[in-house]
């Protein structure tokens, strides 16, 4: 397979990393206004170009990775190039109707906004996948290609948004927990590079809990908790503190008006 990735920010970028660990035999593209920001993926054996139309041309999928503001520009570009093949759009908030109207006639086979997270380099994304237009041949192949670096689900477009606040902005809120964990960690006594590891193993070892027992958190929790014990002691300061609904409006705050 032949992927083209048009801009090597950090979401194209860490999505080339990951398909090219995931994918050894797939031929990636990426792409990249300057030469210097490119140095990185060549040296992983990756190909590198700085012409968006010529990457595109050989390309059995094409995922565009550029900000939302500059995606119906780099479109125009792409148009002529696109036939045939299957498109993906990082792009958070362009509505369907709009990317739909903007490839009309480009005679792409299938058309996708997909919103990955940055785990995705490291192959544990969580991708949310809608379709605009498509067929479950291509349907299948774009699924295909994000379970190859972590988990997908496909949504219709009012669940997009929800799935972009709970997994992609949600990578910053769980890596916000973990720096909160590590530093009450040094204020009880850790070393901070001890803080930090025991935050980040604690957290892997929670979600490898769920993801084996099949169970809600809250079963694990009562595991945990004894009566009169410090568990539930410090679940109960948590709660007085806000957590919970502070984590609630957090995911909330990127609501559209």
């Amino acid at each position: 397979m032949n992927i083209a990735i048009i801009g090597a920010g950090n979401m194209g970028g860490a999505t080339a990393l990951g398909l090219a660990g995931a994918l050894p035999e797939a031929r990636i593209t990426v792409t990249a206004k300057h030469a210097a920001t490119l140095e990185k993926y060549a040296a992983r054996g990756l190909q590198t170009s700085l012409d968006n139309a010529a990457a595109v041309r050989g390309a059995d999928v094409v995922i565009l990775g550029v900000k939302p503001w500059l995606v119906q520009g780099v479109l125009q570009e792409l148009l002529p190039e696109l036939g045939g093949k299957v498109f993906v759009s990082f792009a958070a908030g362009i509505p369907a109707s709009d990317l739909a109207a903007w490839l009309a006639g480009s005679g792409a086979a299938g058309i996708y906004t997909v919103i990955p997270n940055l785990a995705i380099e490291v192959g544990q994304s969580m991708s949310f996948i809608h379709e605009v237009a498509g067929t479950p041949g291509t349907l299948s192949c774009v699924q295909s290609l994000f379970d190859a670096v972590g988990q997908t689900a496909v949504v219709d477009e009012r669940r997009l948004h929800a799935g972009m606040m709970l997994a992609s902005c949600g990578t910053a809120f769980a890596l916000r927990y973990v720096r909160a964990s590590a530093e009450g960690g040094v204020e009880l006594g850790l070393y901070p590079q001890e803080a930090i590891a025991a935050a980040l193993q604690t957290v892997k070892g929670a979600a490898a809990l769920l993801e084996a027992r099949g169970t809600h958190p809250e079963q694990e929790i009562d595991r945990v908790t004894t009566p009169g014990g410090i568990t539930i002691r410090g679940l109960n300061a948590m709660e007085e503190a806000g957590f919970t609904a502070a984590v609630i409006a957090g995911l909330k705050g990127g609501r559209k008006a």
